[in-house]
């Protein structure tokens, strides 16, 4: 069954929506990916407004069909930024959440029923093809056709239009276009749809339950777990300091203000709790810290001890909850040299550095002169103290990708700064750093449901 030229030439728009879409499971940065999805978001669904118009017929000497590419790029503009505003608004977006959106209007365009309305009779009287003759009651000269209008340079949207012009109907690509709002405003309302499976939270981002495999493309096997489902904190897996652990410890380049104690972490009935508090405690180091709080790590119980979990390259990701009041408060999970017992390298899976709203993603490594280099991306607005996330990153030898609930959001292509040794797991929150929190300050906490690390 072949489909007639037309038909095809408007399913054309939606077929490269949802190819757009799934390319999105490539790498970010790919050019496959960049092409297919530049391409769509540029001309797909101005193209499919543009074709569920109603027409007219006239004959082979009408307009340049090429002169309304212009007005097709407007328009896919204009729909790619009403979707990213509406997304945003209900700090909902994502890349392919807004594909999907995209894709699922151009294809209600694409299948909406196609119209011909007459058009003006060709030189020398002649009606259009398929229509009957007009008997003129007397001999009348021919009318040339009307020269063709050069397209309008889009708009900036208003919040209210003005009446239309008497006698001159609205084109129907304009109400396409509302239709497509409409259709933006009704999926992003009330709870986001999903991306991928499962819910969702408040946000618009799935919940965070435990992965039975990695978003990350390949083979790959489960070599570190734990879901807290115990009673207490498993030794086996886990110490409550860093390396350095002298009666407690604290990251000092940081200038930070807590000291870190056992008594500050709580393991049990599928969650981990580190949480901070105001009380001023004098640490092994001879320094007076203001506060106390809790973190874990895969590493050493002191600094001549045996690390209990070193990984090199992988799959790690944590469903974590950080602290709805993050002013003065540090929560981190990360990637820490096992040999050297200190950084860099270092690995910055998810870091929130005094907010809830943007999540930090790093990268450090070491200069040719032994300096601290690094790189990094933030991302958001997001409500991440709501409920729980999936943050993870891939570290292979060639690339480290960041994901945020199974969604690429940062990639380091270059091997010169990716990290080849054994590295610890570390989840901690320090208080103190670059702010401290507000006066009346009583507790915050960071909560993790699982960890995980998969390798090849």
């Amino acid at each position: 069954m072949r489909l007639p030229p037309r038909a095809a030439t408007r399913l054309a728009p939606a077929l490269l929506g949802w190819v757009a879409l799934a390319s999105t499971a490539l790498p970010a940065g790919d050019p496959l990916r960049v092409v297919l999805t530049g391409g769509f978001l540029v001309l797909g669904p101005g193209a499919a407004a543009l074709l569920a118009r109603p027409t007219v017929a006239r004959t082979a000497g009408g307009p340049d069909r090429l002169a309304a590419l212009p007005l097709a790029v407007a328009l896919s503009t204009a729909l790619a930024a009403l979707t990213a505003v509406a997304l945003l608004a209900y700090d909902a977006f994502s890349v392919g959440r807004a594909l999907a959106l995209l894709a699922t209007v151009t294809t209600v365009l694409a299948l909406l029923p196609h119209r011909t309305r007459p058009g003006r009779a060709a030189p020398g009287g002649r009606p259009p093809t398929g229509l009957p003759p007009v008997r003129a009651a007397g001999p009348t000269a021919p009318r040339p056709s009307d020269p063709p209008r050069e397209p309008r340079e889009p708009r900036e949207p208003r919040g209210r239009r003005g009446p239309a012009r008497p006698g001159r109907a609205r084109p129907a690509a304009g109400g396409a276009a509302a239709a497509a709002l409409l259709v933006l405003v009704a999926a992003c309302s009330g709870s986001a749809g999903t991306s991928g499976t499962g819910s969702t939270t408040g946000s618009g981002l799935p919940a965070a339950a435990a992965s039975n495999h990695p978003p990350a493309p390949g083979a790959w096997r489960l070599v570190f777990h734990d879901e807290f489902a115990g009673s207490t904190l498993d030794p086996a897996n886990w110490t409550t300091c860093y390396d350095w652990n002298d009666g407690g410890c604290t990251n000092a380049g940081n200038g930070e203000d807590q000291w870190y104690q056992p008594g500050q972490v709580k393991a049990g009935g599928g969650r981990l709790t580190l949480t901070a508090q105001p009380r001023t405690v004098t640490g092994s180091d001879g320094r007076t810290y203001p506060w106390v709080s809790g973190m874990v790590s895969t590493g050493r119980d002191s600094w001549n001890a045996k690390p209990r979990h070193t990984f090199t390259y992988g799959y790690f990701a944590a469903s974590l909850k950080v602290p709805a009041n993050p002013h003065g408060f540090f929560p981190a999970f990360w990637l820490i040299p096992a040999a050297s017992r200190g950084t860099p390298p270092e690995v910055d899976i998810a870091e929130f550095p005094n907010t809830d709203q943007y999540v930090h993603m790093n990268l450090h490594w070491r200069g040719p002169d032994g300096s601290d280099q690094h790189v990094g991306q933030n991302w958001g607005p997001a409500d991440f103290s709501s409920d729980f996330h999936v943050y993870g990153v891939d570290w292979e030898p060639d690339t480290v990708t960041w994901y945020v609930d199974g969604k690429v959001w940062f990639q380091v292509t270059d091997p010169s700064r990716i990290p080849t040794v054994a590295m610890e797991i570390v989840i901690n929150l320090a208080v103190g750093y670059l702010e401290s929190p507000p006066p009346g300050t009583t507790s915050a906490a960071v909560q993790a449901q699982w960890v995980q690390v998969w390798q090849h």
